[in-house]
């Protein structure tokens, strides 16, 4: 399960270790852990990972066909969780230390920067490979962070990229060594401490106003 770490003014949260996909469980324990992080005075950032070879894979569809009764309220907290990692009122790092798909790849869309690892692990939209259509809000999220024609073959073709590729296409801020995927996310993130604040909330806010709705709607 998610665990919350300090270094300094940065918070770390961890995923965890296993595929880290998004199961209510993990989801509630993410939001109760930014409930702690959203009471810490300024200077304060935040930076995600994981521990194992996959920073997220995604939404829980194993859970998802069990339980298909709770597919709206399901996919309705997944979407809260990216408008909230969205808008939070600090400056947001992803430290993705291996392969991040589908539903892990919009959570990292929903943070401010990408740190990658460079050698190894892919950035992949899968879902024209699966049958699974995007939602209007996820639609809305990956093109709002991508620019267009990256987005669309990202989207339409389910392309794999390496770290280095997701660097040249934008996707990422930094590819970097798996030893410094972490140390480069915090360094990030503690540069813009100062930042964090109702201010910055509101700019998050007002910048993606459109995306914002349509992940909040109950447009599925």
């Amino acid at each position: 399960m998610p665990t919350l770490d300090r270094h300094d003014d940065v918070y770390v949260l961890d995923l965890g270790d296993t595929e880290n996909r998004l199961h209510p469980d993990l989801i509630a324990a993410v939001n109760n852990l930014l409930d702690e992080v959203e009471k810490a005075p300024s200077p304060a950032a935040l930076v995600t990972t994981a521990t194992g070879k996959h920073y997220s894979l995604g939404l829980d569809l194993d859970w998802l066909m069990a339980h298909a009764d709770q597919q709206t309220t399901y996919l309705t907290a997944v979407q809260e969780l990216l408008a909230r990692l969205l808008t939070l009122p600090m400056v947001t790092v992803a430290a993705m230390p291996g392969h991040v798909f589908a539903g892990g790849a919009m959570l990292s869309l929903a943070h401010d920067l990408r740190v990658m690892r460079a050698d190894r692990g892919f950035w992949c939209l899968p879902e024209a490979d699966i049958n699974l259509p995007f939602t209007p809000g996820m639609s809305a999220l990956i093109q709002a962070r991508l620019t267009p024609q990256t987005a669309h073959e990202a989207m339409v073709t389910a392309r794999r990229y390496g770290g280095l590729e997701a660097a040249e296409r934008h996707i990422i801020d930094q590819a970097v060594p798996a030893e410094s995927v972490l140390s480069t996310a915090i360094t990030l993130a503690r540069s813009q401490a100062g930042k964090a604040g109702p201010t910055l909330g509101t700019i998050k806010t007002r910048l993606y106003p459109g995306v914002l709705q349509s992940l909040r709607s109950n447009q599925l």
